[in-house]
């Protein structure tokens, strides 16, 4: 029997034409597939601006970067996410401060964090990184709220969540990345992920000048043709008068750029990608009422408006053997995540087993169900009709 993955890319001809056509054209890297991948994406989520960098961790390590993070700041995230939400602080110099999940949503709990910012003097954190965690939006004109009161900064890690929302209080739909409330918002175009450019990474913002900033950081801190030159060196005609060839480093930054041939791919893949997202809620749909009231589900991601389903969560009891038992069937689901506080790495700055209760007793239950676009029913049935196997004789 053919595997079934939890995550899988979907390749058509149009991609794959889209590719070859760009690599059969002047321009590999800074060509002008990056742009157009970079205003049909801002149209997509609803943003004024966008720049599109090699992965999504690049993205999260500028917009640390950008927003000016300092050593030895403090930035608060939740510790059920990939590493690299948290780990773009500690490239800053930055320490990173873990808060718990709700348990309800497996996102930052909003209540806990103000908890902490109330228990410290004002001014001892920097920034929120709340995630879109499996694809499902934070509120974030609650968060702007919070940030505001505390003078904070908002990443939002929107990953998981390319086309999703939530509704403010005006009851508007606000689109995952779109700028109104976060001052820079992140994605990823990973293989797994809805739009697949093999690596790559999008930013979007509304702010001009943090954009402006994110344009240098992309690309080792260098500005060419541009009249913002601080250089002593001087022409006599002004801005008019520099030669071709002048160019300023004015900024430490990194080469973080995308080439042509991935934003093309990633431009073609964002064309179908609401068929994409209708898809995976229409999966998510059968997953819910599959297992709607079944005794040994202690929880599972269900059918929320707005969520982009980049993966489909159930809780239940002895999840290694039910893992076991669906590799055995070719059936690879994955667990999302390890918490990050118990990563060895993290647990040298202090953080121990016990200090996340909600996030710890998710990651004891919490297993990844195959979520993917191009998933058959036939697919979709088996893994069903097995994880019910593997639990009709315990229950």
């Amino acid at each position: 029997m053919k595997a079934i993955p939890y995550g899988r890319q979907h390749m058509t001809q149009e991609d794959i034409d889209i590719v070859v056509e760009t690599l059969k054209s002047d321009y590999l890297t800074q060509g002008p597939k990056i742009a157009e991948f970079e205003t049909d994406f801002a149209q997509y989520v609803g943003s004024t601006y966008a720049v599109a960098l090699a992965n999504g961790t690049a993205a999260l390590h500028l917009c640390a970067m950008a927003l000016g993070l300092k050593a030895s700041e403090k930035v608060i995230t939740t510790p059920i996410t990939f590493a690299a939400s948290a780990n773009c602080i500690r490239y800053c110099g930055g320490e990173v401060v873990f808060s718990d999940i709700d348990p309800e949503t497996y996102l930052l709990d909003i209540n806990k964090v103000r908890a902490l910012l109330e228990s410290a003097p004002k001014g001892t954190y920097k920034g929120i990184i709340p995630v879109d965690f499996a694809g499902r939006a934070n509120d974030l004109e609650a968060f702007r709220a919070l940030a505001d009161e505390f003078d904070l900064w908002i990443i939002e890690d929107s990953c998981h969540s390319p086309g999703g929302f939530f509704k403010n209080s005006k009851g508007e739909t606000q689109n995952c990345g779109n700028g109104n409330y976060a001052d820079l918002a992140i994605f990823s175009f990973h293989p797994v992920k809805h739009i697949a450019s093999g690596e790559g990474g999008m930013i979007t913002t509304n702010d001009k000048a943090l954009y402006e900033k994110l344009l240098q950081l992309r690309t080792h801190g260098i500005v060419k043709n541009n009249d913002a030159y601080t250089n002593s060196i001087e022409f006599a005609g002004g801005i008019e008068d520099y030669p071709g060839w002048y160019m300023e480093m004015q900024n430490l930054g990194y080469n973080y750029r995308i080439t042509d041939f991935q934003a093309a791919l990633g431009a073609s893949q964002l064309k179908r990608a609401n068929d994409g997202l209708q898809k995976r809620r229409q999966i998510a749909s059968v997953y819910k009422n599959a297992f709607l009231e079944q005794p040994f589900i202690k929880g599972q991601s269900g059918v929320i408006e707005g969520h982009a389903y980049h993966l489909y969560v159930i809780e239940v009891e002895d999840r290694l053997g039910l893992y076991n038992h669906l590799r055995s069937k070719n059936i690879y689901a994955q667990i999302h995540y390890i918490p990050c506080h118990l990563m060895p790495y993290y647990r040298e700055f202090g953080w121990k087993e016990g200090d996340f209760p909600n996030a710890e007793n998710y990651y004891k239950h919490c297993i990844s169900l195959p979520m993917f676009p191009t998933l058959t029913e036939a697919e979709q049935a088996l893994v069903i009709k097995e994880i019910k196997t593997f639990y009709s004789e315990k229950y």
